[in-house]
C-alpha cells in the first residue's frame, strides 16, 4: 500500500474496513494463486496485480450464510473488531471475488438478499459459505495516503468453489489468471502483496503459526502478531 502518493498533511483518514481472498489450487509443490491486474482507471494501485478484494459494504453485515467462519478465526479477529464486522470482512472477500472473477464460494441454496452486489449468487442459487476460509494476515495503509484501508487477507482452496467454471476478467480486475506461487513475484505487485505472499508461504500447508499483520509505526512498517 506504499504505492499511493502521499498528500499534504491534513486530518488523518480513518482506514476503511476491507478484505481480500487468495484462492489457491494444486499441491504444496505446484501451488497456484488467483490474481488479476487492477484497471488503469483506478486511483489506488492502478495496473498492479492483486488478489480479488475490496471494501466492506453495509449489505455484508446481513448477508445469509450456509456456514460461518471457523470459531478460531473469529476469535483472532475479534481481538480488534466486533464479531459482526469481522464476519462481514470475510463475507466481503467472498462477494468481491464473485464480482471481480465470477467465482463463487458457497453451497447450493436459496439466496434471499436482494442487494445488487449479490446478483451472481442469487442467479446461481448459491449461498455464501465461509467455513473453508482461513485468515492469512492483516495490513493497514500508512497515514498520509489519499486512501486508507484496514484489509484482512483470507485464503481458500479452489475445492471450496461451487463449480469448476473458469475465472473471468471484470471492470475491476483485468487479466485474471492462475499464477504459479513461485512466479507471482515476477508480476508488478504492490509492496503489501509481497508481504502477503510471504505470510501465505508461512501457513501452507496449514499450521498453528500465529497470525501476523503489518502497519506503520512512526514512519516505518512493522510486523506484529495479532
Amino acid at each position: 500500500m506504499s504505492d499511493e502518493t502521499r498528500k499534504p498533511a491534513t486530518k488523518a483518514l480513518r482506514p476503511r474496513l476491507a478484505a481480500s481472498l487468495i484462492l489457491t489450487r494444486g499441491s504444496r509443490q505446484t501451488t497456484e494463486v488467483l490474481m488479476g491486474r487492477r484497471s488503469a482507471r483506478h486511483v489506488f494501485m492502478p495496473n498492479k496485480y492483486v488478489f480479488p478484494g475490496g471494501r466492506v459494504d453495509r449489505a455484508d453485515l446481513t448477508a445469509p450464510l450456509a456456514q460461518d467462519l471457523p470459531s478460531d478465526i473469529l476469535a483472532v479477529m475479534s481481538r480488534v473488531l466486533p464479531e459482526r464486522r469481522a464476519r462481514a470482512a470475510a463475507i466481503a472477500a467472498v462477494r468481491e471475488t464473485a464480482e471481480e472473477t465470477g467465482l463463487l464460494i458457497g453451497r447450493q441454496g436459496s439466496f434471499r438478499s436482494r442487494h445488487g452486489n449479490w446478483a451472481p449468487f442469487r442467479a446461481a442459487g448459491v449461498v455464501p459459505d465461509l467455513s473453508a476460509l482461513r485468515l492469512i494476515t492483516r495490513a493497514v495503509t500508512p497515514p498520509g495516503r489519499s486512501r486508507r484501508f484496514d484489509t484482512w487477507f483470507f485464503t481458500a482452496n479452489a475445492d471450496a468453489l461451487c463449480d469448476d467454471r473458469a475465472p473471468e476478467p471484470s471492470s475491476e480486475l483485468e487479466d485474471v489468471q492462475w499464477v504459479p506461487l513461485d512466479q507471482a513475484r515476477t508480476l508488478d505487485l504492490p509492496m503489501v502483496t509481497h508481504f502477503v505472499l510471504d505470510e501465505l508461504g508461512r501457513v501452507l500447508p496449514p499450521s498453528p503459526q500465529p497470525t501476523r499483520w503489518i502497519r506503520d509505526v512512526r514512519g516505518k512498517m512493522a510486523i506484529e502478531t495479532l
